[in-house]
């Protein structure tokens, strides 16, 4: 039996990466797709999911809901830098006229969480690679119907490495750490995806220039135009030597649990502004989620371009 998963995502880059994983596997039926505001605003994330399921053309169209356009408190930041000012990298992909590979929910993305928990209690996954500003606004809604979800799983955070947006914050905890602070206390059961993983799994030049340019269809060309891969430098966007699969992992960690190695954890989210403004630290405590802090790179870079053309 195929898990139901929904994806709840900022619709940069590597979640598209992701969604192309997740519609690719048999193992999961995706039944949604949220947007949230992070690596763009919420217009172009929104804009983005249907550019995403234009390109992957899935035979069962999931819902799809808009979600918050800013964090719980304070502004929103943007990573325009890492994701182009599209979102995607300037990858083209082409929409006809007429055709939707999806079915539009009226009602806000929060709302598409818990219409689905309640018809599916105990059986439905919710994979956020985003800001948690949706998944807290679902437990501000109905904590009780959050807690019928089958599990959360959550690319985000950093424990015991280094940040990406500060020197101690990964980029969708620093955006909103009050919605991070909210679903890490809540008590549903999550899965933590941090960077001390997705830092493991990566593309580089050389795997683009052999396993993915091969391919030659419009998955491997997007890969490569979102990436922005230059051949002649042999570089990513901006001046990279690798591009880390941190989403896809988050949906790699689904499909199959033996890629990573978990830890249970009492984690807290420091919601103080100044330098450490969405830091996660470790306390003596009851855990309240299982850590991700191994991975199988191999096993999970077979996964993913298996999974790709």
């Amino acid at each position: 039996m195929s898990k139901k998963v929904i994806v709840d995502c900022d619709a940069g880059v590597d979640d598209a990466l992701a969604l192309i994983l997740a519609f690719h596997s048999p193992e999961l039926e995706v039944k949604a797709v949220t947007g949230v505001n992070g690596n763009v605003p919420l217009d172009l994330v929104f804009r983005n999911i249907q550019k995403v399921l234009s390109l992957i053309r899935p035979h069962q169209r999931p819902f799809i809901a808009r979600g918050s356009e800013g964090p719980l408190k304070g502004e929103p930041i943007y990573a325009y830098a890492f994701h182009g000012e599209d979102g995607l990298g300037g990858a083209i992909i082409v929409q006809k006229e007429g055709e939707e590979y999806w079915q539009l929910f009226c009602g806000r993305a929060d709302e598409l969480i818990l219409e689905m928990a309640h018809q599916h209690p105990g059986d439905i996954s919710l994979i956020a690679t985003g800001p948690l500003t949706n998944v807290a606004l679902g437990l501000q809604r109905d904590p009780e119907g959050m807690k019928r979800l089958r599990e959360v799983v959550i690319m985000g955070g950093t424990v015991r490495t280094r940040g990406n947006i500060t020197p101690f914050a990964e980029f969708n905890f620093h955006v909103d750490p009050w919605a991070a602070k909210t679903v890490l206390e809540s008590g549903l059961p999550i899965t933590l995806v941090p960077l001390d993983v997705t830092h493991q799994v990566f593309l580089t030049a050389q795997i683009v220039e052999e396993k993915i340019s091969p391919i030659h269809d419009p998955f491997s060309e997007f890969v490569i135009q979102a990436t922005g891969y230059d051949s002649v430098k042999r570089q990513f966007r901006p001046i990279a030597e690798v591009f880390h699969l941190h989403d896809p992992l988050a949906v790699g960690a689904v499909i199959d649990p033996k890629i990573v190695k978990k830890e249970k954890l009492a984690l807290r989210v420091e919601t103080q502004e100044g330098g450490h403004y969405g830091q996660i630290s470790e306390f003596q405590g009851a855990p309240n989620a299982e850590v991700c802090l191994g991975v199988s790179p191999e096993k999970f870079l077979d996964l993913f371009l298996s999974r790709l053309g």
